[in-house]
């Protein structure tokens, strides 16, 4: 089964309560969360009292994607504020296993992912220890970018690998320039997670992720 999670930082941030609740009734699987630090990527986002407020106004699970060094820092306030997985960079920070304890210590499910130049022979290494990897699908940090191609064999990797391991369960989510065509080819090589942002808000939403679902 596809899942689509709307990127809630396309949302309109004058409403984020009402455009949450747009999310559930699309029928969206997850809302999809950034947090942004200005260091490991130059933008800023939303802080973790907007997930909460996001957490008050629906029951959707709240996938929590953070772009920022020293992951540490932000963990146990983002599980305070209802994230129900933290995805964190393997670029980011060089305690790696001890961020996966230390996630899973505070009860949520977790995440790594990857930048599109991020070699995929470090993917196996990691793989029995997560939930999902997140393949980024153009450079972290900015909405609107074009769809980088070249991470399409990084998904057939990831895919054959965790077919190869029979690592089911796994998550192989992209995000980044994703809309109804890229998510086919996304879909094709082997992610079954579709993050998108700008495509899915602008527009009708419900039939949109449906449209993602083909």
């Amino acid at each position: 089964m596809i899942k689509v999670e709307p990127s809630i930082f396309a949302a309109d941030f004058t409403k984020l309560g009402e455009e949450a609740k747009r999310c559930a009734d699309a029928g969206a699987d997850a809302i999809h969360f950034d947090i942004m630090d200005g260091h490991f990527v130059r933008n800023l986002s939303l802080s973790p009292k907007a997930l909460a407020a996001i957490n008050r106004s629906t029951d959707l699970f709240l996938d929590v994607h953070i772009m920022v060094y020293n992951p540490f820092e932000y963990i146990e306030k983002l599980v305070e504020c209802g994230a129900d997985q933290i995805t964190f960079h393997l670029e980011a920070t060089e305690n790696i296993p001890e961020t996966f304890e230390f996630i899973r210590k505070c009860g949520v499910k977790v995440g790594l992912a990857l930048c599109p130049e991020t070699s995929y022979s470090l993917i196996p290494k990691y793989l029995d220890k997560i939930d999902t990897l997140l393949l980024m699908t153009v450079n972290p940090g900015w909405g609107g970018q074009a769809f980088i191609t070249d991470v399409l064999d990084k998904i057939r990797f990831a895919r054959k690998t965790i077919d190869d391991l029979d690592l089911k369960g796994i998550d192989i989510q992209v995000d980044g320039g994703i809309d109804d065509k890229t998510a086919k080819l996304c879909v094709e090589a082997g992610a079954n997670n579709l993050v998108a942002g700008t495509y899915l808000f602008k527009g009708d939403m419900k039939a949109k992720i449906q449209e993602l679902r083909l």
